[in-house]
């Protein structure tokens, strides 16, 4: 028998890697923020021993910081790699506002590889999270290699490479099982339903991964990432095995954010005077000394349904319909076609699907909406 996944994490250390990463993020904000100053010339140095060059890879507003962060350290340490440091990013998926800020900064542009309403038709909406998206499309889309996947993610029960797990996380909650398992029901013997409409986890690839990847190769050149493992997901997964830096056998990523959380990127961002897109508002203090933005805590592409379903409303669909009401129609009734019938339709019947609120704007106001974890 080959090594399975528990072999592998005991020879890359894995447990002590996790540990020794969340201490880290128990440090102080000023501890945090000088950590991603060694993060940031370490990745640096050995890029350069390497001959590669380094870029930011920009989009929100963490990123956005991210790059003044590496210009202001290169400006105080004379380092003209970070002060002049290269920045790209698909700007035309962000919002107006976001892609104002990108210019200002003198952020290089690169187009898509796909069209947005391409990617929907033809892989499906990306709803949940990246994760269970990725195992959704599994279902949607079986064949006898993805076959041991498939039942571990229906029961939780894995091969000998999983270790023969009869409970692993492979397996989706029974909530999303009821709505999306459906497609293994003769193959296991349950009874879940089947969503109409196909999902995917493939969008950021094309949209925006993809493009970014291209130019990386193009100019011999690796990223700092923005990323925080405070967002959770796959991403902190990773962040927490590999740490800030990797130098991986097909990916090299630097993340000198990994450790911060909300908290800290904000107040990094104010430390900074980082340019604040008008989507996000202002950030703010409140009386508990909390620090928010006043108006989208998150950003992202205006088709993106990751984390939809836990999202207080006016949920960023709401927000779309504020500040674009042709776009909002367009996204929510009639961006894609039924290949069955023929119809169009858009987000709204997967908002509905999941029980998600989007149509209702009762006396102005919009009431909230039901919570899934």
């Amino acid at each position: 028998m080959g090594k399975t996944v528990f072999d592998i994490m005991e020879e890359e250390n894995a447990a002590a890697n996790i540990e020794k990463f969340r201490q880290f993020r128990l440090m102080p904000y000023e501890y945090k923020v000088y950590h991603a100053e060694d993060v940031a010339e370490a990745y640096l140095r050995e890029c350069i021993e390497r001959g590669l060059n380094v870029h930011v890879s920009v989009g929100g507003l963490d990123s956005i910081t991210l790059l003044v962060f590496l210009r202001d350290l290169g400006e105080r340490h004379n380092i003209p790699e970070l002060s002049d440091v290269a920045s790209v990013s698909v700007s035309s998926l962000e919002d107006k506002s976001i892609q104002a800020v990108h210019k200002a900064l003198g952020v290089e542009t690169v187009r898509p590889l796909k069209a947005k309403v391409e990617v929907l038709q033809q892989f499906g909406f990306p709803v949940l999270s990246k994760e269970i998206a990725a195992k959704i499309e599994l279902l949607q889309n079986p064949s006898e290699k993805n076959k041991t996947v498939r039942h571990a993610i229906i029961t939780g029960e894995t091969g000998e490479y999983g270790g023969n797990q009869t409970d692993s996380r492979m397996k989706l909650s029974q909530r999303w099982l009821e709505k999306f398992g459906g497609y293994e029901n003769e193959t296991e013997g349950v009874n879940y339903g089947c969503p109409p409409f196909k999902v995917s986890s493939k969008c950021c690839y094309y949209l925006k991964e993809r493009p970014c990847d291209d130019w990386a190769k193009a100019h011999n050149s690796v990223p700092f990432l923005g990323l925080m493992a405070s967002e959770g997901g796959r991403r902190a997964k990773a962040l927490m095995l590999h740490g800030c830096n990797y130098f991986g056998k097909s990916t090299i990523r630097s993340c000198p954010f990994a450790i911060f959380d909300r908290q800290d990127i904000l107040q990094l961002a104010l430390d900074l005077n980082v340019p604040v897109p008008a989507i996000y508002g202002e950030i703010v203090r409140d009386p508990d000394g909390t620090l928010r933005t006043t108006k989208a805590q998150r950003t992202g592409c205006s088709m993106c349904g990751f984390g939809i379903h836990m999202e207080k409303r006016p949920h960023r669909f709401d927000q779309l319909r504020e500040t674009n009401p042709k776009e909002w129609d367009f996204w929510m009734r009639r961006c894609v076609t039924d290949p069955e019938t023929g119809e169009k339709f858009g987000w709204g019947r997967v908002l509905d699907y999941i029980n998600v609120g989007w149509e209702d704007w009762p006396d102005g106001k919009l009431e909230g909406q039901e919570s899934f974890f």
